[in-house]
Formats: C-alpha cells, sequence, structure tokens
C-alpha cells in the first residue's frame, strides 16, 4: 500500500482533486472510503465516470477498507484515499488503516459548525475525531490545493476562536 495522500474532503471525488491533486501527487488510484457512497450504485457510478482514464477508482465500505488497501493488485498503485467525514477518517483508523498524514480538504458548514477557513468547519464531534487521531499520531493540516500553504489544524482552531 503506498497513500500518497489522505483527505477529509465532504465532496469527494472533484475537479479539485482531479485537476489539482491528482497530477501533483502523481496518484494513479483513488480509493474513496465511505458507507453511503459505497452503498449507493448510481453515487458509485457517478463519481467512477468523472474520473479520467488511467486513473483507478475503487468505492468502498469502511470496514472493507483496510482489505482492499493491503490487497496485492494495489501494491504498486500510488493512492489517493478520500474520506467525507472526519468520523469516517477515525473509524477507518481504529479498524487498522494505518496513516501518518491527514490533509484536510473541504468540510462544509451545516449546523453546530464553526467556520476556520474558506473551506472547513468544525464541530465538536470533529474536534473530538481529530484529536483522537492526532493522540494516535497522525498529523493534521489542511491545505485546499497543492499551491496552498499547509496549515496546522490547530492554528485554524486558535484562529476561529480568538
Amino acid at each position: 500500500m503506498n497513500l500518497v495522500l489522505t483527505r477529509i474532503d465532504n465532496r469527494l471525488i472533484h475537479g479539485q482533486v482531479l485537476e489539482a491533486w491528482i497530477p501533483t501527487i502523481k496518484a494513479n488510484c483513488i480509493v474513496v472510503a465511505n458507507n453511503k457512497i459505497a452503498n449507493s450504485a448510481m453515487q458509485k457510478l457517478l463519481m467512477e465516470a468523472s474520473v479520467p482514464k488511467g486513473i483507478r477508482v475503487i468505492i468502498v465500505s469502511l470496514d472493507k477498507l483496510g482489505e482492499v488497501l493491503d490487497s496485492e493488485e494495489l501494491t504498486n498503485a500510488r493512492i489517493l484515499l478520500l474520506f467525507a467525514t472526519s468520523g469516517d477518517a477515525l473509524m477507518a483508523n481504529r479498524q487498522g488503516v494505518q496513516y501518518k498524514k491527514l490533509n484536510l480538504g473541504n468540510m462544509h458548514a451545516g449546523a453546530g459548525k464553526v467556520k476556520c477557513s474558506c473551506t472547513i468547519a468544525l464541530d465538536e464531534d470533529d474536534v473530538e475525531n481529530l484529536m483522537n487521531l492526532e493522540r494516535a499520531g497522525i498529523k493534521i493540516s489542511s491545505q485546499c490545493v497543492p499551491s496552498d500553504k499547509e496549515v496546522s489544524w490547530h492554528k485554524m482552531l486558535k484562529i476561529t476562536r480568538n
């Protein structure tokens, strides 16, 4: 398994991922780990159709993620792993999926969420999930696109709370 980027992005596969991140990190495989998408044939079809030829797409439920990432067919793949939520990222980690860094790309605003940057809004559950991931040794930062400066998620919280 060669994870070249692990990212939380509510939109999962979209233009920013395909046009900015894939060429920069030279990924040749996108793995989307989300139970809702994995159980929707229509959403899977739409996501798979949006990806250019030459980029493999695997959409999997969280309980199958470890098995897929450890499979021999992905041994030489350069994988971009996408989660929709901090809860998905934490669940995967607790189920044994190992990653060292987590990029916060887009986490949409909603009820009970506080906007921390132009693309990141967090609620108390997100903060707790991210704290747990950090305690597990994962470095967490935000970087919307590769040309942006990487910002520690703690710095975003300080800005929000001041």
